[in-house]
């Protein structure tokens, strides 16, 4: 079993333990998470759904990220990833209940910046019931490389989440330059 394919599992089972359910809101993995999730057996005791949120209007549209947040700061921001993982759990609610957590992944996979950020910047947010966590990456490789390293970085940091209780004492978003596992 791949590195991937065991931290899915792994959070399938803390959801599954829990009875949670989740979703994924993603732009540069444009379905990668969900995909990864929906590859372990038994993924539809917990998994929701996904929304491939590319074009920052549905990022606005249907998982109602702050449309003067993405005015001012562009789509690759941190209160962006927020929005997104809070804004999944309202878009897959069921019978009156959002999902449980929610998982977002927003970022510059290259090879081109459009912004002038660096390419393999990444902001990964999960949302869930007890809190909300950002994190920021910079990961090197090419454009296939920085989108399953983004996709590996929110499946872990989901699993982080859920089992610690929610955001990392006290900080709700955390920098760092994190390099491909």
């Amino acid at each position: 079993m791949t590195a991937p394919a065991r931290a899915a599992a792994a959070l399938l089972d803390e959801l599954r333990r829990r009875g949670w359910s989740v979703g994924a809101a993603e732009s540069l993995t444009g379905g990668l998470v969900a995909s990864r999730i929906i590859d372990v057996p038994g993924a539809s005791d917990s998994m929701r759904g996904g929304v491939v949120a590319y074009d920052s209007r549905v990022k606005h549209a249907l998982l109602g990220v702050d449309a003067d947040l993405l005015s001012a700061h562009g789509p690759v921001h941190a209160d962006v990833a927020r929005q997104m993982a809070q804004g999944v759990r309202r878009a897959l609610r069921v019978e009156a209940a959002d999902a449980d957590v929610g998982l977002s992944t927003t970022g510059i996979a290259g090879p081109d910046s459009p912004d002038g950020q660096r390419v393999g910047t990444v902001f990964v947010g999960v949302s869930s019931p007890a809190g909300d966590r950002v994190e920021r990456f910079l990961f090197s490789g090419d454009r296939a490389e920085i989108r399953s390293t983004a996709a590996d970085a929110a499946l872990l940091l989901a699993l982080d989440v859920i089992r610690d209780g929610g955001a990392a004492s006290g900080n709700e978003s955390a920098d760092g330059d994190v390099s491909p596992a």
